[in-house]
């Protein structure tokens, strides 16, 4: 994920009771209201329903937790775990920790975005590949380690990463 900006945020978006994704950000953010602070897993909640944060969840929950907005958004920008747009049908996310990386991580990274199109925190202009990295996958001793559409693998090749993206997701750019 990059760096955000609260401008680039879709904290200007304001509650609209219409949309389905305001509706789904509230009633999930209201079943853990009472809780104490409840912020980061009604992030979570929404994430896990969603597939990420929409335009309406900075707003909404500001609203309903009684913060400011800017609060929310230091929250969501500062873990890269959150997403703000919909992820990639496919995510490829190659370890770049010290151990893979004396094996052959960042050769394998350079290869990925050579074959994928995309830099690292980028997906495909259609949404079906994205290029992630990982700082340890706990996977040490196999590394390089990526995961491929969520499916872990170490000692990689660029010929064994090429295999696994084409299988996930085939016709991905070569």
């Amino acid at each position: 994920m990059t760096e955000r900006s609260l401008s680039e945020m879709p904290g200007g978006a304001s509650y609209d009771a219409a949309d389905p994704d305001s509706a789904r950000v509230r009633a999930l953010a209201e079943a853990r209201s009472g809780e104490l602070g409840p912020l980061m897993e009604i992030l979570h909640d929404i994430q896990h329903t969603v597939g990420y944060l929409p335009a309406s969840t900075v707003p909404v929950l500001a609203d309903v937790l009684n913060l400011s907005r800017a609060e929310v958004h230091g929250v969501v920008s500062f873990y890269s775990d959150f997403r703000t747009s919909p992820p990639a049908a496919t995510t490829v996310a190659i370890c770049r920790g010290e151990a893979c990386q004396a094996v052959g991580a960042e050769a394998l990274v350079d290869h990925a975005k050579t074959k994928l199109g995309v830099g690292v925190g980028e997906q495909s202009a259609d949404g079906s590949v994205g290029l992630e990295q990982i700082f340890c996958f706990g996977n040490c001793a196999l590394g390089p380690t990526a995961t491929v559409a969520g499916r872990l693998r170490g000692r990689l090749t660029p010929a064994s990463l090429d295999a696994l993206i084409d299988d996930a997701a085939p016709g991905a750019r070569q």
